[in-house]
Parts: C-alpha cells; structure tokens; sequence
C-alpha cells in the first residue's frame, strides 16, 4: 500500500512510525512533514491546509490511504473531498468534526445527548460577555468558540483574569475568527485525563488511557501550551472509571452522533475531567492527540494499518487489539519562550547518544538544514521511553533527555510524576 500521512508534528512523526511498521506498507508520505519523519518516510512540501494539492498528490502516487494529523484538516473537509472523489481516508466529515472545530456546537451536542459537562453559556459579543462576567462566581473558563492549537483556553480565578481573556479572545482576536464567539463555563474540580476511542461510524474501541501536561511549568504552573508530555496509562483511571467513561460519554456521543446523521469516522478524544460526581467531558477533539500519541501508539502491538482500514470500511467489530501492558512516557523538549515567543535554526545535538532500545525520539518542531537538523517550532522533539514500571519508563526517558541539547531548549522535570502519587482527594 502507498500511504499518505498528513502533517508535521510530533504525533505525526508518532504515526508515521507505527504504520511504517505494518508490512502492508510499499512506499510512505508525509506532508510536509518534519526533519525527523524525513528519516523514515518521504516528505512532501505540501502544507496540511492545501487540501486541492493533496489532493492531486494522493492521485498522481496512487495513495491507498490518507491518514489526517492536525485538526485544521479535518475542520476544513478534507475528509469529504477525498471521499467524494473514491478516496480511503481516515478522519471525521466537517461536519463531525464540528466536535472540535466549535465549542459551541460540542456544547450544544452534549447537553442534547444528556451527556455531563460544565454548565455554560455562549456569546457573541464582549459586551454581553463582560456584563454577565461582573454578576459571576469565580473560578470560571474562558473558551474561544473555535480551534486555537490548544491554547484558546483560560482558567479565570478572578474577574480581571476573566475581562483579560474576553479582551483577548473577542477584541484583539489573538485566535483571529476562533474567538468570533466564546464559551463561560464553570470549573470543575478533579484530575484530568484523555480517552480516546477510534471509531468507524457505528463501532469503536477505546485506546488505553493518558494523561497530558498541558501547562508550561513544572507542579502544572503556567500558561496553557500544547502539551509538554504525557504517560499512558494513567492510574487515576480505573476499569471502573473507564468503564464509566464509555457508559456516560463516548458511547453516547458515538450513538448521538450516528442519530442525528453525522457518524463518526476517526479518533474521537475525551478531555475528561474526573470529578467528585464522576466523569465530565472539558472538550473533545476529532483526532490523535498530541502528546498522548506519542506515548499510547509506542504500547500497541496490533498493525495500526489494519485497525485504519476496518474504521474506514465501517467493521472495527471484526478486530482484536493488543496492547503491550508496559507503561510508556513522553517529555516535550521546548524552544526558551515557548508558548509565547521563540526562536527557531539552533542545531540539535546528542540525538545519536539516545541508543536505549525502549526510548525513542519523536520530532515536532525540527528540520535538516543542509544536513544539519535544527530547531524549527515550539514544541522540538518528544522523547518516548517504555519500561516495566512507570518509574523505569521515567527514569529512560530523562536519561535521554539529559543527552540531548539545543539552545535555549525547555523541558517539564516532573512528567508522571502525578501518577506516582496517591490521588488527591478532590
């Protein structure tokens, strides 16, 4: 088979890296791509967005599947053009990508399939905004009704953290025509977590568990970023807890979904907040995550190639998963300033010291410069360890890291540590 990998980040590299491993594989593509995925699979210079070139590009290769990294894609349609011109893809309609495309449309989905989450309310003008803030109880969140790579997110302790992230969103339009509309809604209590569940329309199977680390210090202090590492599987969630989660939302969602006429074909991620009253959903999202990618896909054992087609072709029933029971761990190396600004070109070095069988390093932001790999985004690389105990898959993966340098470069020291803490009672 010739397949297509959309995309130029860490969980694409993730990916690409799996389905390079199924023997079903003739030839690979990613495009763009990154300076890592260069090694393992051909680059295009085609941008995600461009969906007319990637287009032509699945045509003139001959592409049997296309495989959808970011969200941008999905939420623009790609899926349906290349369906609609008899293409194999993996990824949700525009439509049901809607999920994360709109918090609005997400919120409005799940109060109608009476699935829990935060009680909210949505406007469309600062105005309005500002005068319900000046009557609310805090703490609140803020959200920009549409996607902001992650970031179009606050968690408002007081009103004036709250007029700052409504002046943000609706006024100087950090997240431009993201933030044309904005969600308020209450702030739950609790450890979060990430389930996702690959889908084909009327079937699905969750993927183990992970938890992200989305702000940008250690003791999860600071802005909202990306995401600066994860582990799988997170402790917090329990069989019972999982079992819960499938009952009260992602089966739901999926049968909801299938009802109102918009079947769901993909990934379907829960950003799940574990509360006192049980599961609530924070956000969903239409594809992999990332970094949760980077350290579920490491632990499964199935051909992910496989386990594509049976989604597209609507019978993931007929399908057994395996999965290696290891726990895996993922720390973000950052570019200094991310995720606010940062500079790009500074030469990675060490990489060719990570020789430990169970780590690999996944790249984000990097590319070859003239055979030199350097710098190139926020998020640079991903070093992914598994080991027979959460504290070994720790304890590879910041041996690595200590390898590696660049300069200015950033990196969380406690990532999973959480895990290896008895749970907070909340």
């Amino acid at each position: 088979m010739n397949i297509l990998v959309i995309g130029s980040g860490g969980r694409e590299h993730a990916l690409c890296w799996k389905i390079k491993q199924s023997p079903k594989v003739k030839k690979l593509y990613c495009a763009p791509g990154n300076g890592g995925i260069s090694q393992i699979a051909q680059c295009v210079n085609i941008s995600a967005e461009d969906i007319d070139g990637l287009l032509k590009f699945a045509f003139e290769k001959k592409i049997d599947l296309t495989v959808v990294g970011p969200e941008v894609s999905l939420v623009k349609g790609i899926v349906d053009v290349f369906v609609q011109k008899g293409l194999k893809i993996f990824g949700p309609s525009k439509e049901a990508a809607q999920l994360e495309g709109s918090k609005v449309f997400s919120k409005e989905f799940l109060h109608r399939r009476n699935i829990p989450t935060a009680v909210y309310k949505v406007f469309d003008q600062s105005s309005q905004a500002l005068e319900f803030l000046n009557k609310a109880q805090f703490p609140l969140v803020v959200k920009a009704d549409g996607i902001a790579a992650g970031k179009g997110v606050y968690v408002c302790a007081n009103l004036q953290e709250a007029q700052t992230a409504v002046d943000d969103i609706m006024v100087q339009k950090v997240f431009g025509s993201a933030g044309d509309r904005i969600v308020i809604e209450e702030c739950l209590v609790g450890q979060e977590a990430s389930v996702l569940a690959i889908c084909d329309g009327k079937h699905f199977f969750v993927l183990p568990s992970a938890q992200d680390h989305k702000r940008i210090f250690d003791d999860d202090l600071g802005p909202n970023t990306g995401g600066m590492g994860s582990y799988s599987p997170a402790p917090v969630v329990t069989k019972a807890v999982l079992d819960n989660i499938i009952a009260r939302i992602i089966e739901p969602a999926i049968r909801g979904m299938y009802q109102e006429g918009i079947p769901f074909k993909g990934v379907l991620y829960a950003g799940v907040m574990l509360t006192a009253q049980g599961p609530f959903v924070l956000e969903f999202n239409t594809r992999f995550g990332d970094p949760e990618t980077q350290s579920i896909l490491p632990r499964l054992k199935t051909d992910l190639v496989d386990i594509m087609i049976a989604a597209c072709d609507g019978r993931l029933n007929d399908l057994k998963v395996q999965w290696d029971p290891r726990p895996c761990i993922c720390v973000v190396m950052t570019s200094g300033g991310y995720p606010g600004k940062y500079q790009n070109g500074y030469e990675i070095k060490g990489l060719a010291d990570v020789t430990d069988e169970d780590t690999v390093v996944f790249h984000a932001g990097t590319r070859n410069d003239g055979g030199v790999l350097v710098t190139a985004g926020g998020r640079v690389l991903g070093i992914t360890s598994m080991g027979n105990t959460l504290e070994k898959a720790i304890g590879k993966a910041y041996e690595a890291v200590e390898k590696i340098h660049f300069d200015h470069m950033f990196f969380r020291r406690d990532i999973a540590q959480k895990a290896l803490k008895p749970a907070k009672k909340g």
